[in-house]
C-alpha cells in the first residue's frame, strides 16, 4: 500500500499570471482556491470523467468549507504544480473532502483542503450513496492498490 504522499496526483501544471499577483508580485492569497479547482476538476478528469458529466447527470458539489496554510510565495512566471487527492474515508454519501498540494519544483508552497457537499440539481443533499460517490470510493481504491 501506498503512504499517504504518494496517492496525491498531479493534476496540472500552470504559470502564475501577472494578474494573479499583488503589487509585490506575489500571488495574491484567494488564486489559491482557485488553483485548487483547477486541480480538483483535473484530478476527476484524469480519473476519466470530467466533472462537466457529473452535473449533466445532476450531481453537484458546491464548496461548504475550505483552508488553505501558505508556506512559501508563488511570484510572476513561477511554474507551479497543482496536486489533488481524495482521501477515501473523506468520500461519504453527503460530503467529500479534497485535500491539495502547490508545489514549486523545489518547496510545497500551500497546502489545504476543500470540503463539498453531494446535492443534486435542486440543491437538495444527498443522504445516501450516490453514483458519484462510489465512482470516487473505486477509483481511489484502485490508487492505493496501485
Amino acid at each position: 500500500m501506498k503512504n499517504n504522499d504518494d496517492l496525491f496526483t498531479l493534476s496540472s501544471t500552470i504559470r502564475v499570471r501577472y494578474a494573479e499577483t499583488d503589487k509585490m508580485g506575489i500571488a495574491y492569497n484567494a488564486n489559491y482556491l482557485v488553483w485548487f479547482e483547477v486541480a480538483r476538476t483535473e484530478f476527476c478528469r484524469n480519473l476519466g470523467k470530467a466533472y462537466r458529466g457529473w452535473e449533466a447527470q445532476g450531481y453537484f458539489l458546491p464548496v461548504v468549507e475550505s483552508y488553505c496554510r501558505f508556506r512559501f510565495p508563488a511570484s510572476y512566471d513561477d511554474l507551479v504544480s497543482l496536486y489533488c487527492r481524495a482521501p477515501i474515508e473523506q468520500i461519504k454519501p453527503h460530503s467529500i473532502l479534497f485535500e491539495y498540494k502547490v508545489m514549486s519544483d523545489r518547496d510545497v508552497l500551500a497546502d489545504g483542503w476543500t470540503k463539498h457537499a453531494f446535492v443534486n440539481s435542486e440543491g437538495k443533499l444527498h443522504k445516501k450513496d450516490n453514483q458519484f460517490q462510489m465512482w470516487l470510493l473505486e477509483e481511489g481504491r484502485k490508487l492505493c492498490r496501485e
